[in-house]
């Protein structure tokens, strides 16, 4: 074997048709498969007893090769990262079919295709990938029909990364498990469906939101994890410095206008609005939200759905809040023309109102705005200001980019905020007026200091927090 075997990449499938204590206690690990030879990486090829357990346990007929210790220990590393039990219970589900499937007639083995396969088991793989998840601070678990088995894939800050395969013969059993539990139909197959459910490690609660699409080849799960405990993060935690924390507070406590805060969808402009909630006093003021959907139970503050069946819009439920004696509106997003221009009408008769825009940096709102249809006159009045902002990944502190099985061998782990803050003052608003304002505006933000995105993102390479690559990736390709 040689020494480049340690970046080779092994079929997973295969790594896992041995338990993860057969193969440290044996020292041992599954190569390839070709036919019903199980090529079997071995510290001590020699080692008689092991094979036997091995062609006992796989079925296959064991053709051993010499590893060395240091490959071994990086193969374990890098596929043995998933919870346990889930792999222990997949193995000895895998094994018994095959068992069961050589066993039985053809006619017996389709009368037990569904009542051979236990609920329990089902029920135990679920709540490990979960666990495992949730462990890992996943954010979303995604369960994707593929032939010949389901893929379960991890988002992790933001990247997708595959986790491990269910064997095909389960898919249906997991997909009910995961309707069941979050309240939807289980015989619907043929349309979406939305629902959630709660989870509890170590007595922290967990909300998880469940998509369910039907698509070629079965059905697609997304399972969103919301940890409650990401409210409340101080500012300082999402990577605001000293001065722009003080900008955002004497935003938030004028008594009126509006504030935007602007970027892609997954940039973290929810938690920043969020965590701008949690600066404001909720006993004296009355605090409203329409999102969509509620991603976040906030106590104290009163929060509404957008419900298009029920005639629940972000323009409707707006009209609705000014009759509601509101202090502080948030809108979850501003998507056109009505929903703007209510929204701007409230900023103006006394209201301070929250929302998010997507444009790619702060001046680029303006242009936004008017391009829905709303008058430059209007915007300069009523904006308070403009935040943009980015998430980029930090570099792992476990390996120091290095990669590990922490950070599924990226080296990037956790994240962390960039931001551009643009205070609308008097000179801002007269550029409001321009043939072009965003780049009168860009010009201006140079001229007076104001740090732009990139600037944030230069001064967090320099702390030695992010790389210069995910800077580039997520700042100049947004």
């Amino acid at each position: 074997m040689s020494e480049e075997f340690k970046e080779l990449v092994i079929n997973e499938n295969v790594i896992r048709m041995l338990p993860e204590d057969i193969v440290r206690k044996n020292n041992v690990i599954p190569l390839a498969l070709e036919g019903n030879n199980l090529k079997l990486g071995m510290i001590d090829p020699d080692n008689f007893e092991a094979i036997d357990e091995v062609q006992l346990i796989t079925g296959c007929i064991v053709v051993s090769e010499p590893i060395k210790n240091e490959q071994l220990g990086h193969v374990i590393e890098k596929y043995f990262n998933v919870h346990d039990s889930t792999k222990q219970t997949l193995i000895e589900m895998r094994v018994n079919k095959f068992r069961s499937d050589n066993e039985k007639k053809p006619i017996e083995q389709a009368q037990d295709k569904l009542s051979n396969i236990k609920q329990k088991p089902v029920v135990k793989i679920l709540d490990s990938i979960i666990t495992d998840a949730i462990t890992k601070g996943i954010s979303d678990i995604h369960f994707d029909p593929k032939n010949p088995e389901m893929r379960v894939r991890y988002r992790m800050d933001g990247i997708l990364h595959d986790a491990m395969t269910i064997p095909h013969h389960l898919e249906v059993q997991l997909i009910s498990r995961i309707k069941l539990i979050s309240n939807m139909d289980i015989t619907e197959k043929m349309k979406p469906q939305d629902g959630q459910l709660s989870y509890k490690i170590q007595d922290k609660s967990y909300d998880i939101r469940v998509s369910c699409l039907p698509i070629v080849g079965g059905e697609k799960v997304v399972m969103r994890i919301l940890d409650k405990s990401n409210l409340g993060l101080d500012l300082k935690d999402l990577g605001f410095v000293d001065d722009e924390i003080k900008t955002l507070l004497t935003m938030i406590k004028k008594p009126y206008g509006m504030i935007l805060v602007t970027g892609p969808t997954g940039s973290g402009k929810i938690t920043t609005l969020y965590s701008l909630l949690n600066q404001m006093n909720t006993i004296t003021d009355n605090i409203m939200t329409i999102e969509d959907p509620v991603e976040y139970r906030l106590e104290g503050i009163n929060q509404a759905q957008v419900n298009q069946k029920a005639g629940i819009t972000f323009a409707s439920a707006l009209r609705s809040f000014l009759r509601q004696d509101p202090n502080v509106i948030l809108v979850g997003e501003i998507r056109d023309k009505e929903t703007a221009e209510i929204a701007i009408q409230a900023a103006l008769t006394g209201h301070l109102v929250i929302s998010t825009l997507h444009t790619n940096d702060a001046p680029s709102a303006v242009n936004r705005l008017i391009d829905m249809g709303v008058e430059p006159f209007l915007i300069a009045s009523t904006i308070i200001g403009i935040l943009a902002q980015r998430l980029l990944r930090t570099i792992c502190v476990k390996c120091k980019g290095k990669g590990c099985p922490q950070c599924f061998d990226i080296g990037m782990k956790g994240r962390t905020g960039i931001y551009e803050i643009l205070p609308v003052t008097d000179k801002i608003q007269k550029l409001i007026f321009e043939v072009d304002p965003t780049s009168a505006i860009k010009d201006e933000m140079m001229k007076s200091g104001i740090k732009t995105l990139q600037i944030n993102g230069e001064e967090k390479i320099k702390q030695g927090l992010v790389s210069r690559e995910e800077v580039t990736r997520v700042v100049l390709m947004s």
